[in-house]
């Protein structure tokens, strides 16, 4: 390590909540904190400007850094979009155990200014659009659905009526596709992604467009926790002498929902995910378990895909 080079950084960590961001600038010891909304971001690139900053480090979390990176790109200050496993394992490295938000935000401009990971390449407001077309593909789909049971339980003089609103939905759920297709082919980090993806059998555009957006740690992270990210990994309740069942609880429920309904479809045109599907089946487990073993089975083999940069190959399962 440089330690010359290191001194004439100015590093920046930030931590992100929901609600607040704290921002530790090294080597000058300084430290605050704003609220994660409009006004508190345009305080805290104010203050950044003040500095020559070489780069701010915040970490992933798939939607509620994008306000503050978006800044950060508009005022010009470089910015890297950290994979938080990553720093995890850097604060595992130099003993750091406590955990607070002002030690979070300093180990991240630690990890910032001792590893000096590449800046960002993906462009914010890419990653932006990305959410907010996915969100309002969710919205249509919501309509869409509501005005398909509506069609289906009123009579056909009513139904009829239904019909021109459901093709003029479709159009827009196509519509949206196409922005979707059209931003990741104009992004080579998005693209690669896409394609290993989607090269699963019964893993389509949807899925594809929700790991991208909402799951940046795809790859980067082991197999266990890409399942813990998704909501499919299996919790023990045991206490004494009581053993529940397992369950699944938390992750990210938007891309558990679209991989669910791609395994409904997956489990039909894919030899391999039938197979496990029927046999679970068979060995008496309910059906919706057997399909979240599937999912569970098809984050671990995307996320491995992901990794090591390979196409879908039947062995993998």
């Amino acid at each position: 390590m440089n330690t010359l080079n290191n001194q004439n950084e100015i590093n920046v960590g930030v931590d992100t909540g929901k609600t607040q961001l704290d921002i530790y600038i090294r080597p000058l010891d300084i430290y605050f904190t704003v609220e994660n909304n409009d006004g508190g971001i345009k305080h805290a690139i104010k203050t950044l400007k003040k500095h020559p900053i070489t780069r701010v480090t915040i970490e992933a979390t798939g939607r509620l850094e994008h306000p503050f990176i978006m800044a950060c790109a508009q005022a010009n200050i470089p910015f890297v979009v950290a994979n938080p496993v990553n720093i995890k394992r850097f604060a595992g490295a130099i003993g750091q155990k406590a955990k607070t938000d002002k030690l979070d935000a300093q180990l991240i401009a630690h990890f910032g200014e001792a590893i000096k990971p590449p800046l960002s390449s993906l462009k914010p407001e890419q990653m932006r659009l990305m959410s907010d077309l996915l969100s309002r593909r969710r919205q249509l789909m919501d309509m869409q659905t509501m005005e398909k049971n509506r069609s289906q339980i009123m009579p056909k003089t009513i139904s009829s009526l239904i019909k021109p609103i459901l093709t003029a939905l479709k159009n827009q759920i196509d519509k949206v596709d196409l922005k979707l297709q059209k931003l990741i082919k104009e992004c080579d980090e998005y693209k690669v992604k896409n394609d290993i993806i989607q090269s699963v059998p019964g893993v389509g555009n949807v899925v594809a467009f929700n790991l991208l957006s909402d799951m940046p740690e795809l790859g980067c992270v082991n197999n266990k926790e890409a399942a813990s990210l998704v909501g499919v990994a299996p919790f023990n309740r045991e206490s004494g002498a009581y053993q529940g069942k397992r369950m699944i609880r938390g992750g990210r429920p938007k891309i558990r929902t679209a991989m669910y309904m791609a395994m409904m479809s997956a489990i039909q045109c894919n030899p391999k995910f039938k197979a496990i599907y029927h046999r679970l089946v068979a060995a008496g487990k309910p059906k919706k378990v057997a399909i979240i073993a599937c999912i569970r089975k098809l984050i671990v083999i995307i996320n491995s895909m992901v990794r090591d940069g390979v196409m879908w190959d039947p062995k993998m399962v």
